[in-house]
């Protein structure tokens, strides 16, 4: 690169870059400290005192109601429990997008759209030493970051499930999508979605709103791919019966004669006179639900992980395709990039 901008500068050795970008990144630095130790604290707080005090107000309730008495139960510790799982919840869901939105606004959309990056090639960074110095690090702090307190909301979650009754199931879409490995997979691709949108859009705010856009884009795609990355359980009941199930369901149709499944989106369930004679007209014997049962938790987080994963493996190979397609076409690359500086 730098033969391409005409100057040759010796090489600036990976350790000083990377203090560098600590430097120049310490305010994100220092708030990304924050709000892991935070939310840390706050699902601690959430496993040990606010669980054991919600399971105890849940047991004076069911105690004291049972009895045809005046029902006494703590209701301020069921409410706080609610609450802080509530918070903690979000705020765990909203850290792919704002990994996203401060890896294309200022990671790279600001140092394209200023000039630093092409001012740093000349100085003896080649631009895969560049791009490797941006990724690397924030890459593992947002990795490790994400999925400690991945792992602790996972563990106050079974911490309180079946104690306390207003506990969410382990297939709703925020706790599952917050309990384990998936959502730090979601910060690390969104990290580096919004890295590959800095260095195409080259402007910092437009990179920001973009990259955010684009991980609600992945997220969606997400969500409709995981209930296919493992085989589904299934229920199957005849016509008198209803398919009994717990989980995510994926599919639910009806069981012709010949024991074939046929899925289909009305009448899975002979509840009126209408669907019994539509039935009796699709020749139906009886109905089936496929659906991903409490087992299948772990393998559907690894596989969606490990699915994402190869996701930010593509987004690395296209920002370096990027790069060398913009920095080794001589002057006219040179060109590109000091326009869209």
């Amino acid at each position: 690169m730098t033969a391409a901008l005409g100057v040759t500068a010796p090489a600036t050795p990976a350790p000083r870059q990377i203090r560098w970008l600590l430097r120049l990144h310490r305010p994100a630095l220092c708030a990304w400290a924050v709000l892991v130790a935070g939310l840390a604290g706050a699902l601690l707080w959430l496993w040990g005192p606010l669980t054991e005090a919600a399971a105890a107000a849940w047991h004076d309730y069911d105690t004291t109601c049972a009895r045809g008495g005046p029902c006494r139960y703590d209701q301020d510790a069921i409410l706080r429990y609610k609450d802080v799982y509530q918070y903690t919840t979000t705020a765990l869901l909203l850290i792919p997008f704002l990994t996203a939105a401060w890896a294309g606004a200022s990671l790279t959309g600001r140092e394209v759209e200023t000039g630093t990056a092409r001012l740093a090639w000349t100085q003896g960074v080649t631009p895969l030493r560049w791009l490797a110095a941006r990724l690397a690090v924030p890459a593992v702090l947002v990795t490790a970051g994400t999925g400690l307190l991945g792992m602790l909301h996972h563990v106050a979650w079974s911490a309180g499930h079946g104690r306390i009754d207003t506990a969410k199931p382990w297939e709703d879409v925020p706790t599952f999508y917050s309990g384990g490995p998936l959502i730090a997979g979601l910060a690390l691709a969104g990290l580096l979605l919004g890295a590959l949108v800095g260095l195409l859009v080259g402007r910092s705010l437009v990179a920001l709103c973009v990259s955010a856009l684009s991980v609600a884009a992945l997220w969606i795609a997400v969500h409709i791919s995981l209930p296919h990355l493992w085989p589904v359980s299934t229920s199957v009941s005849g016509r008198r019966g209803f398919p009994s199930y717990s989980g995510i369901k994926v599919e639910e149709g009806i069981v012709t004669s010949t024991g074939a499944h046929q899925p289909v989106s009305s009448c899975t369930v002979d509840l009126s006179p209408a669907c019994r004679a539509l039935n009796d007209h699709r020749g139906t014997a009886g109905f089936y639900i496929d659906y991903h049962p409490y087992s299948h938790r772990w393998p559907l987080q690894l596989a969606t992980t490990g699915m994402l994963l190869a996701v930010a493996a593509l987004l690395v190979l296209a920002a370096l395709r990027l790069l060398h397609r913009r920095t080794t076409a001589g002057g006219t690359g040179a060109g590109r990039e000091g326009r869209a500086a």
